[in-house]
């Protein structure tokens, strides 16, 4: 990518990296409208919404609530508080979940690693529970658990009632919507990684009882879909969270209320298409790299690089890469000593003249003070040089 830099000084110094503007904007069509309560699509990598309607309206989860019994137990894990290889002792209250379930047996011992798959692959409710039992005592208590986890992800909209995702029939709430849902998939991919390749599986077999195929239709059909989950009760309709990656780009889907299990799939199916086709992940700027070399007074050296503190992505519509500017906001007097990683800045990027993010710029590497006679002399030239700009 070559830079064209053109400084002008107006308080802070602007940088212009990324050469002329180009206007002229790609023809993208419209949306899809999906036959859906409500859905949402995100570049995971980023976050940025590519497509949303009624994305904050609370709805009954079903079993997409299992997400978060999943990650739960895969963060015990991760965590040091719990193996795959312990077992569990089955209650009757597992043992009686009715609903979709891995078949567990009241008082037989069951591994966590078979619980964490009977929970992702065929949708256990008995699973759920034990896992619940096991990780905090009661599913009651999981529950608080949940809820703490919810708000820590930033799920503000979501409040759990149990761990399997059933209508609660005491009336507590018992909601989510899908931009909270997209949150916690999106924890799962990034947070609990080594566990992820779990949500792919297409089969789970336990015990005696056949092998339970996943439920998630487009782990047959789209070879980029490699998760999440679904979910389905009559309250709640037929719902899916999928994740799917193609050309180093991640989305993840939220479809919620649809009218069977071939249209949460279809409806899906026309997010993930529109999201690859008219969108990319783009990386225009590494971390810890320099973008700009600034002049440091009273310094023992006169230059300071200045970078990022990691890789700058963005999601950008394809077409648009010409479109792509910045400018360098940068202090416009910078005297030393300067401290590595000290904040000297901002980097603010434009596509088609639009603002769309700012990501703050650091010093690379330390400038110690120089000596005495040196920093006179150095601030007389700053005094010199401030005169001629005025």
């Amino acid at each position: 990518m070559n830079f064209k830099r053109n400084i002008t000084t107006f308080g802070l110094v602007a940088a212009s990296l990324l050469g002329s503007l180009l206007h002229a904007e790609p023809l993208i069509p419209a949306a899809p409208q999906l036959a859906a309560t409500a859905y949402l699509l995100i570049d995971a990598e980023t976050g940025q919404v590519l497509v949303a309607n009624n994305e904050h309206e609370r709805i009954a989860p079903a079993s997409l609530t299992k997400l978060m019994t999943s990650y739960i137990a895969e963060r015990e894990i991760i965590e040091g508080r719990m193996e795959l290889s312990d077992e569990t002792l089955v209650s009757e209250k597992a043992w009686r979940m009715q609903g979709s379930r891995m078949f567990i047996q009241e008082g037989k011992m069951v591994s966590i690693e078979d619980l964490l798959r009977g929970i992702v692959i065929p949708s256990g409710n008995d699973a759920s529970v034990a896992m619940a039992e096991h990780i905090a005592g009661s599913e009651e208590l999981f529950v608080d658990l949940m809820n703490k986890y919810a708000l820590k992800l930033g799920m503000i909209n979501t409040t759990f009632a149990n761990s399997h995702g059933l209508s609660p029939k005491n009336g507590i709430d018992h909601f989510s919507t899908a931009y909270d849902l997209a949150l916690l998939a999106k924890a799962i991919i990034y947070e609990n990684a080594e566990f992820y390749p779990i949500y792919s599986e297409r089969s789970f077999a336990y015990g005696p009882v056949a092998p339970q195929p996943n439920r998630n239709r487009l782990l047959g059909t789209n070879p980029d879909v490699d998760g999440l989950k679904t979910g389905h009760t009559d309250a709640a309709g037929y719902c899916l969270v999928a994740s799917a990656t193609r050309d180093g780009m991640r989305l993840i889907s939220v479809v919620m209320g649809t009218r069977s299990e071939g249209a949460r799939a279809q409806e899906t199916q026309k997010l993930l298409t529109y999201g690859f086709r008219f969108f990319r992940t783009a990386e225009p700027f590494q971390g810890d790299t320099e973008l700009y070399s600034a002049r440091v007074w009273g310094g023992k050296v006169k230059t300071l690089s200045l970078g990022l503190v990691e890789n700058l992505t963005l999601t950008i519509a394809r077409g648009t890469e010409d479109a792509l500017t910045t400018q360098l906001n940068i202090d416009p007097t910078i005297k030393a000593p300067i401290q590595v990683g000290q904040t000297l800045g901002e980097l603010v990027v434009y596509v088609a003249g639009e603002e769309v993010t700012r990501k703050t710029l650091i010093a690379l590497h330390e400038v110690k003070r120089a000596g005495f006679f040196a920093r006179i002399w150095d601030y007389i030239l700053l005094l010199i040089s401030n005169l001629f700009s005025v």
